[in-house]
């Protein structure tokens, strides 16, 4: 049975669309037949991330709008034949966003898909109403921080009133992914400690992604960290891809490295 999950963040900045891309081709490698699509219309980011920018035709506006057929817009990767993305168009804004028309959208490409990825645009604005309307479950991405935190509260507050299944009293299941974790700085109490993150949001912790300046440069490269074995981040990334495909996977909570004695000695002299 497919699934619709959208990936929300409640504001920018915090890794979302780069965990849509490495999520989605995680689960691409475990099997499954998967789509990523880039709702945030106008603001088209995750097809640079996939390293796709230069195959994009049509969009899913122009299939919503039947200006194009949905196999025509849809594009696979370079990097696993499972995963396909759909982009979000470029020339036109949120408004054109209609909800008959995503849902028609996504009953299509359920037929097609085991897993069907949305990234949601940053902010709590129409798009994001859009975005998370048909999900069947959410990914909630924060930053250990206050901010960011608050921001996805809210946002979650918005998922469980305005989904489709909220207002039919039901309940989108709730998935969270802590990203950029430093250990070092969580236990000088500069970055909120997970069991501070869960008391607050209240929501089941799919996985934590630890800071990894290697993210930035696959991002830019068009070569999604979870296809680097050396990466703690892209390892992260796999764990996060086996718990949606129902493998149970341990939790990994990152660990501060223990500086070595030359270490400690320069930081006298800092």
């Amino acid at each position: 049975m497919s699934k619709v999950i959208a990936v929300i963040s409640g504001k920018g900045g915090v890794g979302k669309t780069t965990t849509t891309a490495n999520v989605g081709l995680g689960i691409a490698r475990n099997g499954r037949q998967c789509v990523v699509v880039d709702f945030d219309i106008g603001q088209r980011n995750l097809d640079m991330i996939l390293g796709l920018e230069n195959r994009v035709v049509y969009d899913m506006v122009q299939v919503m709008d039947e200006e194009a057929r949905l196999d025509q817009a849809l594009i696979r990767s370079k990097a696993n034949s499972n995963l396909y993305f759909l982009p979000a168009s470029q020339t036109k804004d949120k408004s054109v966003l209609e909800s008959e028309k995503i849902e028609k959208l996504l009953k299509d490409l359920r037929k097609r898909f085991e897993y069907v990825i949305l990234d949601a645009p940053a902010g709590i604005e129409s798009g994001f109403e859009h975005t998370i309307e048909f999900a069947d479950e959410a990914i909630i991405v924060v930053n250990p921080e206050v901010s960011s935190i608050r921001d996805s509260d809210r946002a979650i507050g918005i998922l469980d009133s305005k989904s489709r299944k909220g207002k039919e009293g039901g309940e989108v299941k709730k998935h969270l992914i802590i990203n950029r974790v430093d250990p070092g700085m969580v236990e000088r109490g500069e970055m909120l400690a997970t069991d501070d993150i869960l008391e607050i949001l209240s929501v089941d912790l799919l996985g934590i992604v630890p800071e990894d300046k290697g993210v930035i440069d696959a991002s830019n490269q068009g070569h999604p960290v979870v296809l680097d074995d050396e990466s703690e981040a892209g390892a992260a990334y796999r764990r996060i891809a086996k718990r949606l495909c129902g493998e149970r996977i341990p939790l990994v909570e990152p660990q501060a490295k223990k500086e070595g004695l030359v270490g400690k000695l320069k930081g006298l002299f800092r």
